[in-house]
């Protein structure tokens, strides 16, 4: 395990009067998977928006790569090397594929773009095999691979992924969460929001347990696969 990129203390955050996420605190180092699993409503999106700059927090403290972004903007979280794959894929519809991927490093100097179309076909073949198709028409898990591949034409320092098996049939979902692994061993570092506990504990360096709007579990991904209290509420254990 690395240096410490994302330290997160005590923030809180509020939709008017409802307050969606309560004292959390976390961290993510360098080189691990840290997954953060709850139920739906438990905060793990909320928690996401929030460290990528599109909600606030009112309290606390949210470091990167050892520098405050507090107040930064999302696009200058971008820059910095802050990856956010939204819940729902959200690619551009009447784009190509490739258009997308060039999309994703509008941070990145030109000639980066074509050894970063490279590097995401290698991790993705299907996303070649369509560069020239209109991105509405591919299938979910296609647009799953495509919102991850623009994310990554931005080179980022850490990748946050929200919910990538939502909505995707189970053979899918195995290619997806191969893919993560993948991308893992090739060095970049990952923060997975997700439901679906089993799989995401199963690569996870580190995970959390979130309950409405707070942290209430901790441990590496082995530890809470093997808790009971985890197993009980969101393994069928």
């Amino acid at each position: 395990m690395g240096d410490r990129i994302l330290h997160v203390e005590d923030i809180n955050v509020y939709y008017g009067a409802i307050h969606a996420i309560k004292d959390v605190s976390f961290e993510v180092s360098e080189g691990e998977i840290v997954a953060l699993i709850g139920a739906n409503g438990a905060g793990k999106s909320t928690t996401l928006k929030t460290l990528s700059g599109l909600l606030r927090s009112a309290t606390g403290a949210i470091e990167f790569m050892g520098e405050s972004i507090m107040h930064a903007q999302p696009d200058r979280l971008v820059a910095k090397g802050l990856a956010h794959v939204p819940e729902g894929r959200r690619v551009f519809q009447q784009m190509t594929v490739e258009e997308n991927l060039e999309m994703g490093a509008y941070t990145r100097p030109g000639s980066e773009i074509a050894p970063g179309l490279e590097r995401v076909y290698a991790h993705f073949p299907r996303l070649k095999e369509r560069r020239r198709q209109v991105s509405g028409t591919l299938s979910g898990g296609e647009q799953q691979m495509l919102a991850m591949g623009r994310a990554l034409m931005s080179s980022p320092k850490l990748l946050m992924l929200d919910e990538p098996s939502m909505g995707l049939a189970p053979i899918l979902i195995e290619q997806i969460f191969d893919i993560v692994r993948e991308l893992h061993e090739a060095g970049t570092t990952i923060l997975l929001v997700e439901q679906n506990a089993q799989m995401a504990l199963s690569i996870a360096t580190r995970g959390y347990v979130m309950e409405t709007g707070r942290v209430t579990l901790s441990g590496t991904g082995r530890e809470l696969l093997e808790n009971d209290d985890v197993r009980k509420a969101y393994l069928g254990g």
